[in-house]
């Protein structure tokens, strides 16, 4: 039985507009003095992390813990204002799935696998009433390599629990192959929803154990039954 079910956010749950792009923009703009700093630079799938090292590398800021710590407090002021003014939405069905899920008998305790750095995380679901469905995870300030994250994801959510989770009690739902990889990552069972950049046919290349337009393509207790499929 699945006991741990793992969401990426962008794309999977949630479609912002590309607020997070931004709020990186102004934020590069706003404690650097750079404008555009974002041109040319890949976000999909990608850690927070990561690209906060790419930017400085690009534009030669010097990488210093003072210099992230003021990058990143003026990137969450940025994001949350953007959010505020132009929010997105929800992906397809993606509210309701969680909460069916949340309301099974034998409901899996539900967590976060993203790229997004904690708060950067937290400020997205909150505006959409989304964070609170949420008791543990892995996150962009945990490591800049996804599957490293997926590790820390998976330690948590069986410190949650109080045992060690094997691989087929844990389920990652994501949009790209990325999130595939982390699966396999941590030996777990993946579902990919074509709510992102990618569609089925490319995600199915990559091997998920299923792949769907959409979370309302799947039934909560399917999900819970993929470790036996």
């Amino acid at each position: 039985m699945v006991r741990l079910v793992l969401f990426d956010i962008d794309g999977t749950l949630l479609n912002t507009g590309g607020a997070g792009r931004k709020a990186f923009r102004h934020a590069l703009e706003t404690v650097f003095g750079i404008v555009n700093g974002t041109e040319g630079v890949e976000f999909a799938g990608r850690t927070d992390t990561g690209l906060v090292r790419q930017l400085f590398t690009m534009h030669a800021i010097d990488p210093t813990r003072e210099n992230a710590g003021r990058f990143f407090d003026a990137y969450y002021f940025w994001l949350d204002y953007i959010l505020e003014r132009h929010p997105g939405n929800p992906c397809p069905s993606a509210p309701e799935f969680l909460r069916m899920l949340r309301d099974l008998p034998e409901a899996p305790t539900l967590g976060l696998l993203t790229g997004n750095v904690r708060l950067g995380a937290e400020i997205k679901l909150r505006h959409f009433r989304l964070w609170e469905e949420f008791r543990t995870g892995g996150f962009g300030d945990d490591s800049e390599d996804r599957d490293q994250i997926a590790h820390v994801a998976k330690r948590r959510g069986s410190q949650l629990l109080g045992r060690e989770l094997s691989g087929d009690e844990i389920v990652v739902i994501g949009d790209t192959p990325l999130d595939i990889a982390c699966a396999k990552a941590i030996g777990a069972r993946s579902l990919a929803v074509a709510t992102g950049s990618s569609p089925v046919t490319d995600l199915m290349r990559h091997h998920p154990t299923w792949a769907v337009e959409h979370l309302g393509r799947v039934t909560p207790e399917a999900i819970c039954a993929m470790s036996s499929q």
